[in-house]
């Protein structure tokens, strides 16, 4: 999609939070946050957050000057877990469904 929009001039971000899949997609601009899936914005309640990285994200459209640029927020899920665990959690939840 965001493809067909840059053809007519309309300039795009797309928002990800999975860095495997964006990076094989190379969409024209996209930022990534390694949060859970579905919470590309942010987590639920913390709006100082989501409008954070909303900012950077639509920073892109005056920064980036090649297509496929992947900026890489400096974000933890949990401030307390720099290592995000949380994926490591989600991975054991998974398996033992």
């Amino acid at each position: 999609m965001a493809r067909v929009f840059e053809e007519a001039g309309l300039p795009t971000v797309s928002m990800s939070s999975a860095l495997d899949i964006t990076s094989l997609l190379k969409p024209p601009r996209a930022a990534f946050v390694n949060f859970p899936l579905g919470h590309q914005c942010g987590r639920p309640n913390d709006p100082v957050g989501q409008r954070a990285i909303l900012r950077e994200a639509f920073r892109l459209l005056e920064t980036a000057t090649e297509g496929g640029t992947l900026l890489h927020l400096p974000l933890h899920w949990r401030e307390e877990d720099p290592t995000d665990s949380w994926e490591e959690e989600a991975y054991r939840e998974l398996s033992e469904a």
